[in-house]
């Protein structure tokens, strides 16, 4: 499904990987180097939503750098964002809303719960963890979600302990964010 919007979920599926994460030196020329041939599905498929349009190496390397190191002793850095974009597709958390009538920029809104059940439901795991953001409206959007994976990164698992984020309201709003590029789903 070709769409112009793009959602600002951040799937984070590899930050349960570990409960005790600690970075070693960012070496960015190497990190380029492991990652070349992955760089244009992580353009497609995990693009830098940052405005104005960020440098998605950099934002890659954060990525690396806050989450991937925690797995390094099971993923170098190309399997963790291999893995990573792999989950993604697997997870398809677009597809999951819109299936239970959740579209971006609908104009709806919607309960948390209705948001937890469609991508449980989904993804067959009952422990998600939906942060939210709020715009300048007032009105909370959905920001993120947390999944949690096995230590394969291969399957979705139950969380075994949930993040502390920025609570969502009653009514949520999921948002479009438009992007330069065009992207068939985030």
């Amino acid at each position: 499904m070709k769409s112009n919007s793009s959602i600002l979920i951040k799937l984070l599926v590899l930050q349960c990987l570990a409960v005790v994460c600690l970075s070693q030196s960012f070496d960015f020329f190497y990190f380029v180097q492991q990652i070349s041939d992955l760089l244009s599905r992580l353009e497609k498929d995990w693009p830098t939503l940052a405005c104005p349009s960020g440098d998605g190496i950099k934002f890659w390397g954060h990525e690396w750098s806050k989450h991937g190191t925690c797995s390094e002793s099971l993923l170098d850095q190309y399997s963790y964002f291999q893995k990573a974009l792999d989950l993604k597709a697997k997870a398809n958390l677009l597809q999951a809303l819109q299936t239970a009538g959740i579209r971006p920029a609908d104009g709806k809104y919607h309960s948390l719960e209705s948001i937890k059940e469609a991508i449980e439901q989904a993804l067959g795991v009952t422990t998600i963890f939906i942060d939210c953001n709020v715009d300048t409206r007032g009105n909370h959007q959905i920001y993120q979600v947390y999944l949690c994976v096995d230590t394969s990164a291969s399957n979705f698992i139950e969380c075994p302990v949930l993040p502390h984020g920025r609570p969502c309201g009653n009514k949520i709003e999921f948002p479009s964010f438009s992007s330069d590029s065009n992207h068939d789903e985030l």
